[in-house]
């Protein structure tokens, strides 16, 4: 427990309806995604059954589901090594500025670097200024690449 009474740990099923609630907010501020109560569900429970796969939940003193993040590993031909996908980085609005975000960032890199990843990525909105500066205040380095996407 921090010193504001915060607690991080592993997400269960039973934190779906808080996580789709902080997801709303993230997806809201997303110009790709838009939030969809259902699709969301679906895909917290993929996430939370894989064995590849891990969300941190930080807890408020009073148990409720304050901020989010989730990685999933794949294989890396450029690391030879997993490397992990860093997604759904969320603090609800009234816990920001507060050291939680990094908390549950940090709590999502120690499990994917204790499972032998090497390398974490994530992607950020380019009209995200303020998302854009916290990570390279964390020293996430940019990249030279940029995402494309194709629906299936």
């Amino acid at each position: 427990m921090s010193e504001s009474g915060v607690v991080i740990e592993q997400a269960s099923s039973a934190d779906i309806p808080a996580l789709v609630g902080l997801l709303a907010a993230l997806f809201g501020i997303e110009q790709d995604f838009k939030p969809d109560t259902e699709r969301q569900r679906r895909g917290l429970a993929g996430v939370l059954t894989s064995p590849n796969a891990c969300i941190m939940v930080a807890r408020s003193a009073q148990g409720e589901a304050i901020a989010m993040c989730s990685a999933q590993l794949v294989f890396s031909t450029a690391e030879g090594a997993h490397s992990a996908w860093i997604e759904d980085m969320v603090v609800h609005e009234a816990w920001r500025r507060h050291g939680i975000g990094r908390q549950v960032l940090e709590a999502v890199l120690a499990w994917a670097s204790d499972r032998g990843a090497t390398r974490a990525q994530l992607l950020a909105d380019l009209d995200n200024q303020p998302a854009l500066d916290y990570y390279q205040h964390l020293g996430w380095d940019e990249t030279r690449l940029i995402a494309r996407r194709l629906s299936l």
